[in-house]
């Protein structure tokens, strides 16, 4: 008798465990969620995040808020994310290099990109400029392809971010020029642009909307994106590709995840409210403005490019040399 008894309590407690997300997924929302963004306040990421978040409090019922966890090249906010509750209240804000390149540059990440998160979607692309100083005189990429070749060591690059200096590193083995310019570390982009300015390098790689002002001016050159396709903004500026270095793509975009372990209908619910929230009339236009094209794509397609670029970057950049510590 007292082992059917315990039988029983055994099987109840197991479908209670059994319908614990059910239940959690039907009572959702109920409160506050956060967006987890790695930056400061005022970048572009933060203010499609801000705006996402706007749209979907109206759509859900409840306040979306974000809030700014930057540091340690996204690491601070990808570990907070991780360590999350799985219950859909804490979405994580991403760059794609967070889940692709990290777990290859560095040797200890407080975080697993491929085990810890759950894929909500690639939400944006935000394309990538070759800036040039003035006195460069080559005025496409083939062109500064062959200068490099013809001048190496004498070409100075800015590294303001590991994006940059990845872009820049690949660029020069896609040119036949593998260590033809010399690096020039910074810490951060706006003091790599103020000497890009200065002249005292000569190239960096860029968010071509933080470049342009200074190429309406005639302060700086672009000489083609880094995409694998034409910004939707700026239409008449060509991708590298397109200037003579055929088969070269270095795409930099963000996303949304979540803690894994989340429940799928809370995955689903929240993919369609950021969806329909990041097309709205009154956000796309406008995120567009700041160079960011909202791309917003199924859970599913994020996770393929996430796996497909890791993979790329597991082998890439250890053949580049790149590592952080």
């Amino acid at each position: 008798m007292l082992c059917r008894l315990m039988f029983r309590h055994s099987i109840a407690a197991l479908a209670l465990i059994a319908l614990a997300p059910l239940a959690l997924a039907q009572g959702f929302p109920n409160k506050p969620i956060k967006i987890i963004v790695p930056f400061p306040p005022g970048g572009s990421a933060d203010l499609v995040a801000r705006m996402v978040g706007q749209r979907m409090t109206d759509d859900i019922g409840q306040p979306v808020v974000v809030e700014n966890k930057p540091g340690a090249d996204t690491i601070i906010a990808m570990e907070f994310v991780a360590k999350s509750a799985a219950d859909g209240y804490t979405i994580g804000y991403v760059i794609g290099s967070a889940l692709t390149m990290n777990p290859t540059l560095y040797s200890k990440l407080p975080y697993d990109a491929a085990k810890d998160y759950v894929s909500l979607t690639h939400i944006a692309n935000v394309p990538l400029a070759i800036a040039v100083h003035p006195s460069v005189t080559a005025t496409n990429a083939k062109e500064f392809a062959d200068f490099i070749r013809a001048n190496p060591g004498k070409v100075f690059y800015a590294n303001g971010n590991i994006i940059s200096k990845v872009a820049t590193e690949s660029f020069q083995r896609a040119a036949g020029a593998p260590g033809a310019m010399v690096e020039v570390a910074y810490r951060g982009s706006a003091p790599s642009l103020q000497d890009l300015l200065r002249g005292t390098v000569q190239m960096s790689v860029d968010p071509v909307i933080g470049v342009m002002p200074y190429v309406r001016d005639g302060k700086l050159k672009v000489i083609a994106l880094t995409d694998s396709r034409r910004a939707q903004a700026f239409p008449d500026i060509p991708t590298v590709a397109e200037s003579g270095i055929p088969g070269f793509a270095f795409n930099n975009w963000h996303g949304m995840v979540l803690p894994a372990g989340t429940p799928r209908e809370i995955v689903t619910r929240l993919h369609a409210a950021i969806v329909k929230a990041a097309r709205h009339p009154d956000v796309a236009p406008k995120v567009l403005q700041l160079g960011v094209e909202i791309v917003a794509s199924t859970p599913e397609e994020m996770a393929s490019r996430v796996n497909s670029e890791r993979a790329h970057w597991a082998k890439a950049l250890p053949e580049m040399n790149i590592k952080m510590q």
